[in-house]
């Protein structure tokens, strides 16, 4: 069969912001539905690293939706993924990470290398002419940034409206003035948005937010970009004939849909348990602890039994264990939350963890295992005490201050650095190699 080298061509979108909490997710998840109420396919892409919007907007289009970054996927596999995306979808919609111009490297970043036109959405609440000016500056700041326009959210009146706009060069068009509704509001917590299984009325929100969509501009299929061919990358198959067991349930839920792709691709056969529903281990080679809300569940994951023993009859085998942030609290003697309220953890790994009110580490990182690197990032409001000395350290993407520490005791290996497995297949091989 010959090789692809023609571009795809499919209208994209790229929805950002000039900060984080001005609707984003909402937005995205509405225009998401309102396209694939008409019978299109929508794939939808989230920048950086989050576990909790995708979830949100996948529900929303009904595809899975992968990471775009940079640096940690790495500019080759986002070009794959929206190469791929472009060969079925009716739209494609990137929702960039906290504003426009944060980080490094940024949203604008992403958009500019694949020269997809960026949408901001402004929360123009306790606001009225200022949102020209705001959207003034998002659009001249990075000069040659393909722009497709601006959408005001939370407007309040059909008068509002009218203030918003009366200043908006003829050069910048609003895409659209969505009003305030709070039944489209999607609910926060310490880690951001609530994890879309929590949400009981999730789709009425989706719903909601999708019928607004419908009012305004951003009801029609903006034009259409060109995707450059991109080749998919060849996985040995280094984890043939292994068996491994992760946690899923909604303690231990923080996974990128491209990890488990990959250990798949390695060879490696995936089989799920609950710790919050007390499963037993299922019968594994090498296990992966996901990061999560064990805070949320002191009082369960306390009191069962049937899980501890089994991971603690796979460690006292000697067998692998990987654990990320949440996994690594599980793994601890105990963990106190924000109240004070203490639960006993698994024991497994000696210390203690306790969840504070500010954050304690956000960024991207990576880790050198073996001469490989893994990428990944940090993000937690917690902090753990051990008496273990640190095996080694992760490495900030941007300045040099050590990254997060990195435990091995015994068979485990367990930090707050969240990994991103295709960055490096075979760092991630030999984190579940018995």
């Amino acid at each position: 069969m010959p090789t692809q080298t023609a571009p795809r061509s499919c209208p994209a979108l790229f929805l950002t912001a000039p900060a984080s909490h001005q609707g984003k997710t909402t937005l995205t998840a509405g225009l998401a539905r309102h396209h694939r109420n008409l019978g299109r396919s929508v794939h939808v892409f989230k920048t950086g690293p989050d576990f909790l919007d995708p979830f949100i907007l996948e529900r929303a289009s009904g595809n899975p939706v992968y990471s775009l970054d940079l640096w940690m996927t790495g500019e080759a596999e986002c070009r794959r993924r929206l190469y791929d995306a472009a060969a079925s979808a009716d739209l494609i919609l990137i929702e960039g990470s906290m504003g426009l111009f944060d980080g490094t490297p940024s949203s604008a970043d992403l958009a500019a290398v694949f020269n997809v036109p960026v949408l901001p959405i402004i929360d123009v609440s306790g606001m009225a002419q200022t949102f020209a000016a705001v959207a003034h500056g998002l659009a001249t700041f990075r000069p040659g940034l393909p722009f497709h326009g601006v959408v005001a959210n939370g407007v309040a009146s059909a008068r509002h409206a009218e203030m918003l706009l009366e200043m908006l060069p003829p050069s910048l068009p609003c895409a659209g003035a969505v009003m305030r509704d709070p039944a489209m509001a999607l609910p926060e917590r310490h880690l951001g948005l609530v994890q879309a299984q929590e949400i009981d009325d999730l789709e009425s929100r989706i719903a909601t937010a999708a019928a607004r969509i419908a009012e305004t501009g951003l009801a029609e299929l903006p034009p259409p970009v060109a995707f450059a061919p991109a080749a998919a990358v060849a996985v040995p198959r280094l984890l043939a004939g292994v068996r491994i067991a992760v946690a899923r349930d909604l303690a231990f839920s923080f996974l990128y849909p491209a990890n488990l792709e990959l250990l798949s691709a390695l060879g490696a056969e995936v089989a799920y348990f609950s710790p919050l529903a007390d499963e037993p281990l299922p019968a594994a080679d090498a296990v992966y602890l996901p990061g999560g809300y064990p805070e949320l569940h002191l009082e369960a994951l306390g009191a069962h039994g049937a899980t501890r023993a089994t991971l603690r009859a796979h460690v006292a085998a000697g067998k692998p264990l990987f654990a990320e942030c949440g996994g690594m609290l599980y793994l601890l003697d105990a963990l106190t939350e924000r109240t004070g309220t203490t639960g006993p953890m698994l024991g497994l790994l000696p210390g203690h963890a306790t969840l504070h009110n500010r954050l304690a580490a956000l960024g991207l990182q990576s880790v050198e295992l073996g001469g490989e690197t893994l990428r990944g990032h940090a993000f937690h409001y917690s902090s753990v005490q051990t008496p273990l000395a640190p095996y080694t350290h992760a490495r900030r993407a941007n300045g040099a201050a050590p990254g997060e520490a990195i435990y091995r005791h015994g068979s485990i290996l367990a930090s707050y650095l969240h990994c991103y497995f295709p960055s490096s297949p075979s760092a991630t091989a030999a984190l579940f190699k018995p």
